[in-house]
């Protein structure tokens, strides 16, 4: 393993193996990478050359350079090429039948759960049911100590942040914080705890020592 300098990457360091072990206890295939290159190496590995690729929305996969390199190495179902909003919904549709499916996870807690939020659900239909392997990545600032600690980041934290992308007139863009509404352009429509890999080792979670995504 690299070794790193910094308190928090000496923090990562340490935690995240932990994190790793308790993931493979759930059934989860995981990895800790302490640098964002060695993650992109990692994710790469585990994707056959022969696997339609798709993915969810995610800054973490945007900023280890994932989805930029699996445009070259693998034919894809790109729902960032659609021209409209109906054939973006029909490409998350399609992504539902790929082989490889690419996301991040709005919490990890540190006994190896899962804890994600969702607008459209695409995110989360596809960890449940239908994408052959799907690789999580995750950087370590999205580790919590229990699974309660994850539902409260991804709701208070990762959400309201996350709407600042989209024009909206929701309560959380326009204070930067949660209010527990109702709009039906909420991005806080569906959540999911997922406690288990089932089949084992098809959910693949990478952890990368960095800070990385909301």
């Amino acid at each position: 393993m690299t070794q790193r300098t910094t308190p928090i990457e000496k923090q990562f360091d340490k935690k995240g193996p932990k994190v790793v072990e308790a993931l493979k206890r759930r059934h989860f295939d995981a990895y800790y990478c302490p640098t964002g290159e060695e993650a992109l190496k990692k994710v790469l590995s585990l994707i056959p050359k022969e696997d339609v690729v798709a993915w969810g929305g995610s800054a973490t996969l945007a900023q280890l350079g994932i989805i930029d390199k699996v445009r070259q190495t693998n034919p894809v179902i790109d729902r960032d090429a659609a021209a409209s909003r109906e054939e973006s919904l029909e490409l998350m549709r399609r992504s539902l039948l790929c082989d490889t499916y690419l996301m991040s996870s709005n919490a990890i807690s540190e006994d190896g759960q899962l804890y994600n939020i969702d607008g459209n659900g695409n995110r989360v239909a596809a960890l449940v049911f239908g994408p052959k392997s799907v690789i999580v990545v995750a950087g370590m600032n999205k580790v919590t100590k229990t699974i309660e600690d994850a539902e409260a980041r991804a709701r208070y934290i990762a959400a309201p942040i996350n709407v600042q992308r989209f024009e909206n007139d929701n309560p959380c863009n326009l204070t930067g914080t949660c209010s527990d509404c109702l709009k039906p352009t909420s991005i806080c429509a569906s959540m999911l705890r997922t406690r288990i890999s089932r089949p084992a080792g098809k959910i693949k979670v990478v952890l990368v020592g960095e800070e990385l995504g909301f």
